[in-house]
Order: C-alpha cells, then sequence, then structure tokens
C-alpha cells in the first residue's frame, strides 16, 4: 500500500479559507446562512469554515450535523438510530452541505434526502475539501478546496481532528 501525502495542515487551513470567503462572495454575506456536515468529518470542516465566515461577517453562523446512514442506497440500515443534531429550522435558509470528498455522488444524493425531510431550505449549496471526480449522479460541488483526479483504485482518506490524530489529505493506493 502507497501512501502519498496531498494536503498537509496549513494546506488545509487555506483551503478551509477559500472555501468559507467563496460562500461569503457567492451568498453576498452570511445572512440566512446555515452550515450543516455531513458526519463525521464533514461535521466538523462545516465548523471550521463557519467559524472563518463568522470571523470575516462579524457574527456566528449555525452549524449541524447530518447523519445519512439511513438515507444510504448501499448499505442496509436497520434499526440506525439518527445522530444527527440541526438545532435550528432550515426553513427558507440557505444551506450548505460540508463533506470531506465527493466521490460518486451518492452520499450527497442521501444527504439532500435526509436535509428535505427535515424542513424545505430556499436553497441548498455543496462544499467539499477534495473533489476526487468519478460521479455516478450529476451532482457537483458548488465550492471545492482541491480537485483530485484519481483512479477507482485509489482511495482518498481526509484526516480532521479531533476524529483524527492530525489534519491531512493522502492518497491510498493499493500496490500489486
Amino acid at each position: 500500500m502507497k501512501e502519498t501525502l496531498i494536503l498537509e495542515e496549513k494546506a488545509m487551513q487555506r483551503a478551509v479559507a477559500r472555501i468559507a470567503y467563496e460562500i461569503i462572495e457567492h451568498n453576498k454575506g452570511a445572512e440566512n446562512l446555515c452550515l450543516i456536515g455531513i458526519l463525521s468529518r464533514g461535521e466538523e470542516l462545516a465548523r471550521q469554515i463557519a467559524g472563518r465566515i463568522a470571523g470575516v461577517e462579524g457574527h456566528p453562523v449555525e452549524t449541524g450535523s447530518l447523519d445519512i446512514t439511513s438515507f444510504r442506497d448501499d448499505r442496509r440500515t436497520d434499526g440506525h438510530a439518527d445522530r444527527s443534531q440541526i438545532d435550528f429550522p432550515i426553513e427558507g435558509k440557505r444551506v450548505v452541505l460540508v463533506d470531506d470528498v465527493i466521490y460518486t455522488g451518492r452520499s450527497v444524493r442521501a444527504a439532500i434526502d435526509a436535509l428535505m425531510r427535515r424542513g424545505r431550505p430556499l436553497m441548498i449549496e455543496l462544499a467539499v475539501l477534495v473533489d476526487r471526480g468519478h460521479r455516478e449522479l450529476p451532482i457537483r460541488a458548488d465550492f471545492v478546496g482541491k480537485n483530485l483526479p484519481t483512479s477507482r483504485d485509489e482511495t482518498v482518506r481526509v484526516s480532521v481532528m479531533p476524529w483524527d490524530s492530525e489534519n491531512k489529505v493522502v492518497i491510498i493506493k493499493q500496490e500489486p
């Protein structure tokens, strides 16, 4: 197994900052905006992006976390307890879904389904740290930290504290 470092901590911080500024610019500020991270690493990235936006805009941005397990089409989830934490209404809000990696688009589709069960936002946008291509569904991220073309036999691993011991992005390739 060969592991290649793609983003170290400083590069991840720059990508998060860039995403935050792009969200502010695209939405003309942070009014009526909330960020919802897809569990697990998307949750922490959403907090980091929201912190950057709050620093620029001068007021906090609501954040939450979304458990998409019950909405996935590739796994059985009988009896799964929803671990989502969204303590504010999403009706009429600009929601930015945040995930660590977009690959096939299936997680995002599940997230949209899960989100729509909670209300009807004004709009839903998508921010991802890494876009690795290979879509199976017609879904594209609005805000991307790093476009990273990969092959299907590679894996992109995003490590985010406190979930992991350090902040980094690596590609893992199985060696023959």
